[in-house]
């Protein structure tokens, strides 16, 4: 592994038929969850791939004409050119991988993979999921000094990370943006002595023999495990609902209705937690106009009644959206009159969509006891019905799906475990 500095990047690159540069930060997390992998794929590649890294502050006329905006910042090469994709942020090895061998031969990338050879660790408890539960689970059992170990496909923070403010989290007076919220409790747990393996990809989850296989080569073993994958919003999977996530789009009332004041929103969706959450929401946003696809509301008879009484909601039945749009410092949705097929436009300052969320479980087969919406199953101590495993936050069957009660899982969870380890 070479660092350079753009001085010498010119030489280098007509010096090396492949080259992959890494642009890194300081005190930058994804740079730190990079790290590991990079240094591990430069030993497997480097034969055939000069692997080097530059500091992207120090080297900012480099870094500005290659496009190079943030920490972490891969970059191909090959015959002096730039080639593949551009990876930033929780970079996985997989995708390094994948770009790694589009550079080479088909025979030499199949030499390069048979170098590949199982590896094998251990720690006392396993984390699945760096979220709010799963971080302050960790708070704890680092502090109590339980060899603790965080994965996670994607960076420390779960939903608080991409949520645009936090102003009801204890312990801020001022409203903190989320993804410095999941910041301070991911270095918190660091402090405490918790390990990390995050913007992995996780193969295998085996409950009973509690072991996790990451990135197709790492398996690890454990005493026990908690599950904090925590739930996901069900997307409508239209245009604009990506782009304008956390940019105009909620899923959260609790979390975003504040923002509203005196504002117009639209709501999508017409069940128990759209409606519900209109009487929410009604507190703060001056006129509410609630899109629901079919003839009638489908939330229960004092939901309806609540909202139907309320002058500052109106609601447009049998509709659908079609896409999100930004104009100006308002938001378009397009709807369509499933009657007519007639197409319109909504102006609003903002929009939440409630069309229900699931738990992410996709990576667990083992037969967990769980509710009749699919969220797992626990006692008052955080247990599932499989001995040794605990699940912590939005994953789990419970009525409020909060930061706060998270956090308060995860440690539930934690001084249990600690005692049985005891």
């Amino acid at each position: 592994m070479i660092e350079i500095n753009q001085d010498a990047f010119e030489k280098i690159l007509q010096e090396h038929e492949n080259l992959v540069l890494d642009f890194y930060s300081t005190e930058c997390p994804p740079c730190e969850a990079l790290a590991p992998k990079f240094d591990s794929l430069g030993e497997l590649y480097g034969d055939d791939v000069y692997f080097t890294k530059m500091y992207r502050q120090g080297n900012r006329e480099l870094a500005n004409k290659l496009g190079v905006m943030s920490s972490p910042t891969l970059l191909f090469f090959k015959n002096g050119q730039q080639v593949g994709e551009v990876l930033r942020g929780g970079i996985r090895r997989s995708d390094i991988m994948r770009n790694l061998d589009q550079m080479l031969d088909p025979e030499r990338v199949k030499l390069v993979h048979s170098k590949i050879r199982p590896v094998f660790s251990e720690a006392e408890t396993l984390v699945l999921g760096a979220g709010p539960g799963g971080l302050a689970a960790a708070i704890y059992l680092a502090q109590a000094k339980v060899d603790t170990l965080l994965i996670d496909p994607q960076l420390p923070g779960g939903q608080v990370s991409t949520t645009h403010q936090v102003s009801n989290y204890p312990g801020f007076i001022e409203p903190q943006p989320g993804f410095m919220l999941a910041h301070y409790m991911s270095e918190q747990a660091k402090v405490a002595g918790a390990r990390f393996k995050v913007a992995v990809e996780i193969n295998k989850v085996d409950l009973e023999r509690k072991e996790v296989v990451i990135d197709g080569y790492e398996t690890i073993k454990a005493k026990k495990i908690i599950i904090s994958t925590g739930a996901s919003p069900r997307y409508l999977n239209i245009p604009g609902e990506k782009e304008f996530y956390g940019k105009g789009i909620s899923y959260c009332a609790t979390c975003d209705a504040k923002y509203f004041h005196d504002k117009e929103v639209v709501i999508i969706g017409g069940g128990n937690t759209a409606v519900e959450e209109s009487a929410f929401i009604s507190k703060f946003a001056s006129k509410i106009t609630m899109v629901q696809q079919f003839p009638y509301l489908t939330a229960n008879k004092m939901a309806q009644d609540t909202a139907l009484a309320d002058p500052k909601i109106s609601i447009l039945l049998e509709h659908e959206p079609r896409g999100f749009y930004r104009d100006g410092d308002k938001m378009l949705v397009k709807v369509q009159d499933l009657k007519t097929g007639e197409l319109k436009d909504l102006v609003t300052d903002g929009v939440f969509v409630f069309v229900g969320m699931k738990p992410n479980l996709d990576i667990i087969t083992d037969p967990l006891e769980k509710d009749e919406w699919g969220y797992v199953k626990t006692d008052d101590e955080m247990r599932t019905s499989i001995p040794g495993v605990y699940a912590v936050g939005d994953v789990i069957s419970k009525k409020y799906r909060q930061i706060t009660t998270a956090v308060a899982d995860g440690t539930i969870a934690s001084i249990a475990l600690a005692k049985e380890l005891d």
